[in-house]
C-alpha cells in the first residue's frame, strides 16, 4: 500500500464550465487526460492519494461535483485539501458525507498507512511584499487550523509519523520563516508538500529540499508533468 500526492488538478468538467488550462503553458495540454492515464496505471484501490488543493474551477458544489465524481472514480482512497480557487468548498461535514472513498481534510488528521496526514490551505505569509492587514487575519486563522490538525494527530495516533500538506507555499521567501513552519517544527514534522506554484519562473524560485531541518517538495500538477508523486 502506497501514498501518492499531487496538487492543483484545476478540473472543469461541468457542462458549460470548460476552462482550458493550456493557455498557461504546454505542461497543461490535455492535463486531465494525462493525470487520469498515469493515475489509473499506477494507483491501486488500496493506495492513498493526497490532493493539495485547487481541485475544481466550479463555483458551486453542484458544478464541482462533476470534478469530484471524476476523482472518486479513479483508483485509491483520496484525501483532499482546500485551495484558494476551491470556492465550492462548503460545510466539511456535508462534504465528508458525499463519498465513501474520499475524505475532505479540515481541522483534523487522517491516518493513512499508519502515517498521520495533516494540513490546511495556508495563505501568503507576512514576508510577502503584498501582505496586508486583511491577509493577517486569514494567515492567523490558517495557522490555527494547521495546529488543530497537528493536535488531532497527537490524539488519534500519538507517536506516529506526521506528513504535512499545504496548498500555499509554507513561506513566501527562501530566507524567511513563517508560523506554518514553526508549527511543523513544534510537532516534529519532517516532510511538507505544497502546491499553488506554477510556471518555470515559479518553479525556479520555489522552496525545495531541506530548509531549517525540514524537507519541502512542490507537487503542483504542472510541475509534476501530470504525474502523481509517490511519497511512501
Amino acid at each position: 500500500m502506497s501514498i501518492y500526492a499531487i496538487g492543483d488538478l484545476h478540473l472543469s468538467l461541468a457542462p458549460g464550465s470548460d476552462k482550458p488550462m493550456d493557455v498557461f503553458g504546454s505542461r497543461w495540454i490535455n492535463h486531465a487526460d494525462r493525470i487520469k492515464e498515469y493515475w489509473s496505471e499506477t494507483v491501486r484501490d488500496e493506495d492513498t492519494v493526497v490532493i493539495a488543493g485547487d481541485i475544481s474551477w466550479g463555483l458551486k458544489p453542484e458544478e464541482a461535483k462533476f470534478d469530484l465524481d471524476w476523482i472518486s472514480a479513479l483508483p485509491g482512497k483520496k484525501i483532499l485539501l482546500k485551495g484558494n480557487h476551491d470556492l465550492w468548498w462548503n460545510s466539511i461535514g456535508r462534504l465528508n458525507k458525499m463519498y465513501d472513498n474520499m475524505t475532505f481534510l479540515q481541522n483534523d488528521c487522517i491516518v493513512a498507512e499508519g502515517i498521520c496526514i495533516c494540513g490546511t490551505r495556508g495563505w501568503i505569509t507576512p514576508d510577502d511584499e503584498d501582505f496586508t492587514e486583511a491577509d493577517m487575519k486569514v494567515y492567523r486563522r490558517e495557522c490555527m487550523r494547521l495546529e488543530t490538525s497537528l493536535k488531532a494527530a497527537c490524539v488519534k495516533a500519538p507517536g506516529r509519523e506526521i506528513i504535512g500538506f499545504l496548498h500555499f507555499p509554507p513561506v513566501s521567501g527562501r530566507n524567511h520563516f513563517s508560523g506554518f513552519q514553526q508549527l511543523f517544527e513544534d510537532y516534529g514534522v519532517k516532510e511538507i508538500y505544497y502546491g499553488h506554484i506554477h510556471g518555470e519562473a515559479g518553479f525556479a524560485a520555489a522552496l525545495q529540499g531541506e530548509y531549517y531541518g525540514r524537507e519541502y517538495k512542490l507537487i503542483s500538477a504542472d510541475y509534476l508533468n501530470c504525474r502523481l508523486l509517490k511519497i511512501r
